[in-house]
């Protein structure tokens, strides 16, 4: 599959500015997003894209007080691979967790070692909130052994793994609307020897059935987990479920807050990672 990457230029630049920009769009089929200094860098399989739809969304902007200019990128799906390889060094959390490459070699061994292949999905550890979540699921410690858990939106299935490697009941559900995700979750499942251990399903929260698990990781963004949170919180077990939310800012924290307490669930724990935030929500 080919994406189509679209570079959003903002004058004058804000963190503000590129979250609004990035909720407007969300719903054209952009299902990634990442920055690169003062650039919004958006992602859309190639079959997806509809120019005349994004300028229309861009045109309504009009009274905001900034500007927006865009460029178009076509990404092979080859491209894609050896950008990642040329950029993806290892990742260690806390000491415990190394996130790695297919090919990085003779590195120092840590207690969890995960060995990915990211192919044409997302979550290679090095961003801010998959750090938070991997760290989060290293702090519940024994509280996961047997516990159902669910990565909601789990691109290469990270966190279904290291969830599945410390203990998680069996089997850990990894749900993603990109096909190709699911087949990359799948690859590296069966790579770090957990495949037994882990379901990847297609599809979105309209799937989740009610009172199915003790932890939710949503690692997704703002707009999606404020559509799907009422979802989540039915999917949750009725007593002492937990989900961890991230993939948002810190500023988006008392809105999301607000939405989960008009659901039954409460904040119990915050991390934050410069501008970027994780809320852990309980039942």
């Amino acid at each position: 599959m080919n994406y189509i990457a679209v570079h959003f230029k903002i004058s004058p630049y804000s963190e503000m500015a590129a979250e609004i920009v990035e909720a407007e769009i969300s719903d054209l089929g952009f299902d990634s997003f990442t920055m690169d200094d003062s650039t919004l860098n958006a992602f859309i399989p190639q079959d997806l894209f509809h120019e005349p739809d994004l300028k229309t969304v861009l045109g309504g902007l009009y009274n905001a007080d900034f500007k927006v200019s865009y460029s178009t990128e076509l990404i092979a799906q080859q491209n894609w691979n050896a950008q990642w390889e040329s950029d993806f060094e290892p990742v260690v959390v806390n000491g415990m967790v190394t996130v790695k490459a297919v090919y990085h070699k003779d590195l120092p061994r840590t207690k969890y070692n995960i060995v990915i292949d990211p192919k044409m999905s997302f979550g290679s550890g090095h961003h801010q909130t998959t750090c938070m979540m991997i760290e989060s699921l290293l702090e519940e410690g024994r509280e996961l052994k047997g516990k159902a858990v669910l990565d909601m939106g789990c691109g290469t299935g990270i966190l279904s793994i290291v969830a599945a490697k410390l203990g998680a009941g069996v089997p850990v559900h990894a749900v993603d609307i990109d096909p190709v995700c699911v087949s990359s979750a799948n690859g590296n499942a069966r790579r770090n020897r957990v495949s037994h251990k882990i379901v990847n399903r297609c599809g979105d929260a309209a799937i989740l059935q009610k009172g199915s698990y003790d932890y939710i990781l949503a690692n997704i963004n703002r707009n999606i987990l404020l559509a799907d949170m009422a979802t989540y919180a039915r999917a949750l077990k009725p007593y002492g479920g937990s989900i961890f939310i991230s993939g948002f800012f810190t500023e988006d924290i008392p809105m999301l807050e607000e939405a989960a307490a008009s659901l039954g669930m409460r904040k119990v724990a915050v991390k934050q990672r410069d501008e970027w935030a994780l809320v852990k929500l309980r039942k």
